[in-house]
């Protein structure tokens, strides 16, 4: 089969036409690196590489991006190129950002468990439970949320006196406290004892 045309495409990419029709859109780095033009002759599986080596490069064009705006686990990254590419092409494009030091699960665990406890206030289960779904393995999860949990105590009672002090007049209030502190995670018996200290300080 003959390379009949290259016609350029946005955003950097070209489209390869075969024997006269359309057969691929590859980024325009991966057809110059070829030494392809048209009038030459090509295989199947030359054009099938040919495919391969461009969604390779323009699924680590595309982590490179994801990664300017903030950090990602490994799994969470190749989560959001597989929307994209082949499930095979993103996890090689987000191992390949682990590679070169991009990506640290460990760095981006800390750093998003800190965020998670000082401005989303969650308790270690939530935290634990967030590193999780993005992708960090349990054990690196649990070693972190537990290293970077504030005092349980000080921390639910700086939530309440901020967010829920001015709740706790009546029992209908109270509970829709305890029902907001158990969705960031805290347990029932850290609920209960900080607003028993907030109680009876209205009281006094």
């Amino acid at each position: 089969m003959m390379l009949s045309a290259v016609e350029p495409r946005r955003k950097s990419l070209v489209a390869l036409f075969i024997d006269g029709e359309k057969a691929a859109d590859i980024d325009k780095e991966t057809y110059l690196r070829s030494g392809l033009k048209p009038g030459d002759n090509m295989t199947d599986d030359a054009l099938h590489e040919l495919i391969r080596a461009s969604d390779a490069r323009r699924a680590e064009q595309k982590a490179m991006y994801l990664l300017s705006f903030r950090a990602h686990s490994e799994r969470e990254l190749a989560q959001k190129l597989s929307r994209t590419f082949s499930h095979e092409t993103a996890e090689e494009a987000a191992h390949k950002m682990k590679e070169l030091g991009f990506i640290s699960d460990a760095e981006y665990a800390r750093s998003l468990a800190k965020e998670l406890y000082g401005r989303k206030h969650f308790a270690f289960s939530r935290v634990r439970m967030e590193l999780m779904r993005r992708g960090i393995g349990r054990e690196i999860a649990e070693k972190i949320a537990r290293e970077e949990e504030p005092d349980a105590g000080e921390a639910i009672r700086e939530v309440i006196a901020k967010k829920y002090q001015r709740c706790l007049g009546d029992e209908k209030g109270r509970r829709r406290t305890a029902a907001a502190l158990q969705r960031l995670g805290y347990q029932w018996n850290e609920i209960r004892s900080a607003l028993r200290e907030f109680t009876a300080d209205e009281d006094e």
